[in-house]
């Protein structure tokens, strides 16, 4: 039996062992750092070349409308990224579609951000409800699976739904919230699977009982068709523009009445008391750390900042413990069998069928094609 690793932070952002793939220089930068350094100027674009890549890319937009009502499809959570997509979107004279994903979790707050900031901005919103049974029991399929990628299920049937509603509605563009200036960190054994339909399916029906007729989801075979035979394009836009999330929350306080939520993702429920109490207490994982660090490397926090940050309580413990009520109840969980959950010995999703080599491919062509200036940042 080998001992534990030894605990090491990294002397440039505050990313540690909790990590378990991290790795270290002899400078002790650890290999997230480093990452963030090579590719920044394939994912952002930056001063008048900036400017002048968003106004072709607006202008391209507008003329690849054709006969769609509208120009392009956003997602919207109520979260600031996608809400601030939203707001620039109109700014830039673009007619989008807002989709929703309603995934049963949505806080009050997220649905009175989402309403505000449409009504003001003017765009129609499509709004897609899971049907609960099978999304329920995905939920729980991965709870039992005992990864810590619980989040999985939602963020890939976000990603399927809006290519589905482009292709449905002969749309052209997605324009999505992802921005890697301040959000690049990717910790695998984190929060695998996102693009990963194969890994989905096999933690579902080793741990399922409900069949998945309706929940949104694709394949490398369906990335194909929507990128390569219905042309659409996935846009980041944020990538295109000076992003600084506190300047860009105090526009959306401002000018949309928009509320923050307290913690990155939190407009939901599930995902506050995932990242809060689930992903700290089974797997001494705190997401924070990977938030702070993108910061970091954006020039928009000091690790000192975000050492004083990460003392704080991920969240309070009073709306955890309600929080926690609510999941058990809404899952139709025993206590006693959460409790066993949450005591179960963690795995990763190594212990599952998944995709992970052609997922890498995949990541690796469109990083070459960003540098080769054939796709989108």
């Amino acid at each position: 039996m080998t001992d534990k690793r030894p605990y090491q932070i990294c002397s440039r952002c505050i990313m540690d062992t909790s990590d378990p793939d991290i790795q270290f220089n002899q400078e002790g930068v650890c290999n997230h750092c480093t990452r963030y350094t090579d590719l920044i100027d394939t994912r952002v674009f930056r001063g008048n070349l900036a400017t002048q890549k968003l106004k072709k890319l607006i202008s391209r937009i507008k003329r690849d409308k054709h006969n769609a009502e509208y120009d392009c499809i956003i997602g919207v959570s109520g979260g600031v990224d996608s809400t601030y997509v939203a707001y620039l979107t109109k700014k830039l004279g673009l007619n989008p579609l807002a989709v929703h994903f309603d995934n049963g979790w949505n806080s009050e707050l997220a649905v009175s951000n989402i309403e505000k900031t449409l009504d003001k901005l003017n765009i129609d919103l499509y709004t897609y409800v899971i049907d609960w049974e099978e999304f329920k029991n995905l939920q729980l399929s991965f709870l039992y699976a005992s990864t810590p990628d619980g989040e999985v299920p939602t963020d890939h049937a976000i990603n399927a739904l809006l290519f589905k509603e482009a292709a449905k509605r002969g749309i052209k563009y997605i324009i999505n919230g992802m921005n890697f200036a301040t959000e690049s960190l990717a910790v695998k054994k984190w929060a695998y699977g996102h693009s990963d339909w194969k890994y989905i399916n096999a933690v579902h029906k080793r741990f399922g009982i409900v069949k998945l007729k309706h929940y949104p989801h694709f394949s490398f075979l369906d990335l194909f068709y929507y990128i390569f035979i219905r042309r659409i394009k996935v846009i980041s836009i944020l990538n295109y523009i000076p992003y600084d999330k506190n300047e860009v929350m105090k526009i959306l306080q401002n000018e949309l009445g928009w509320l923050y939520y307290g913690g990155k993702h939190y407009e939901s429920v599930y995902t506050r008391f995932y990242q809060a109490y689930i992903l700290p207490r089974k797997f001494n994982i705190d997401k924070r750390r990977g938030h702070l660090s993108d910061l970091i490397h954006a020039g928009q926090l000091t690790r000192d900042e975000a050492l004083e940050l990460i003392k704080d309580p991920v969240a309070d413990m009073n709306m955890l413990e309600q929080d926690k009520d609510f999941v058990i109840k809404k899952l139709e969980l025993d206590p006693t069998k959460f409790e066993s959950i949450m005591r179960a010995p963690p795995t990763t999703y190594e212990s599952y069928n998944n995709s992970e080599k052609g997922v890498a491919r995949l990541k690796k062509f469109l990083n070459w094609m960003r540098k080769k200036g054939i796709y989108s940042k």
